[in-house]
C-alpha cells in the first residue's frame, strides 16, 4: 500500500526560505517518478516540480532558480526546498508518485498516488 505524508510547511514572509518533506512508503524514488504540486485557494491544481528515477528534474517557469526538488532513497523521502519565497507561492503543497519511472512531466493523470498536503502561506 502506498503511503505519502508531507511536512515541512508553515508561514514565512516573503523572501523566507521553507523545506517540505514527503515520506513514502510503498513507492521509492529509484522506481517511481515524483512530482511536487500546488492548490492556490480557487484555483486549479498545477505542478510545480518533477523528478524521475534517474534524477532528471523539471520545474514550472515561476519556480525556475528558486525551488528544488530532490530525493533520497535511503530516508524514502521527497524534498522541496523553497528559497525567495514570494505570496503567490501561497498554496496547498502536495507530493506525488507516478507509475512510471521516466516522465518529469507535470500533468495530473501522470500521478496515481497523493499526499494529503502541507500548507504555505507566504506574507507580503
Amino acid at each position: 500500500q502506498v503511503q505519502l505524508v508531507e511536512s515541512g510547511g508553515g508561514s514565512v514572509q516573503a523572501g523566507g526560505s521553507l523545506r517540505l518533506s514527503c515520506a513514502t512508503s510503498g513507492v521509492t524514488c529509484r522506481k517511481n517518478s515524483m512530482a511536487w504540486f500546488r492548490q492556490a485557494p480557487g484555483k486549479e491544481r498545477e505542478g510545480v516540480a518533477a523528478i524521475d528515477s534517474n534524477s532528471n528534474t523539471r520545474y514550472t517557469d515561476s519556480v525556475q532558480g528558486r525551488f528544488t526538488i530532490s530525493c533520497d532513497s535511503t530516508r524514502n523521502t521527497l524534498y522541496l526546498h523553497m528559497d525567495n519565497l514570494k505570496p503567490e507561492d501561497t498554496a496547498m503543497y502536495y507530493c506525488a508518485t507516478s507509475w512510471s519511472l521516466w516522465t518529469t512531466d507535470m500533468k495530473i493523470p501522470t500521478y496515481n498516488n497523493w499526499g494529503q498536503g502541507t500548507q504555505v502561506t507566504v506574507s507580503s
